[in-house]
């Protein structure tokens, strides 16, 4: 199985948002993914045979930048295409001059959190009770551009 990394297209937007209802208890709809194809913002996704099986997003103003969500299918989790996205992410945030990019992720979500301080984040702060269906804290964690 040969899986490629890709920019976000709005293409991509169907598959995607059934990959949010796959993976969220609050998925954001076809509609709201638009976002992500707006001016500054960008994704990318995991293809496997043609086939979105992963995908993360970012919004930016000026130098900042917000991961919006990665997902990844649950047939394809553990097999590093979650970091791979993320490194995509992380290498165009680079390009453009992201100078600090932010994220919350689920308290309990210990194998993401572990992704993303290896990937060089840190945890700053606790958003309580920002995740519903359940209830939970978010972890808010920042990366910075080391150039």
């Amino acid at each position: 199985m040969k899986i490629s990394v890709v920019s976000l297209l709005r293409e991509h937007l169907g598959e995607i948002a059934e990959l949010e209802r796959l993976c969220f208890s609050e998925p954001w709809s076809e509609n709201s993914l638009l976002l992500l194809t707006e001016e500054n913002n960008f994704g990318a996704v995991a293809l496997s045979d043609g086939h979105v099986v992963a995908y993360g997003g970012m919004t930016t103003v000026l130098d900042e930048g917000s991961i919006t969500n990665v997902a990844v299918c649950p047939d394809f989790q553990r097999q590093g295409i979650g970091r791979a996205i993320l490194t995509a992410l992380l290498s165009e945030a680079k390009a453009r001059g992201i100078e600090s990019v932010f994220l919350e992720v689920r308290e309990s979500n210990a194998p993401a959190r572990g992704l993303y301080r290896s990937a060089g984040f840190s945890e700053v702060g606790i958003r309580k009770n920002f995740y519903r269906q359940p209830t939970e804290h978010g972890i808010q964690m920042v990366w910075t551009n080391q150039k």
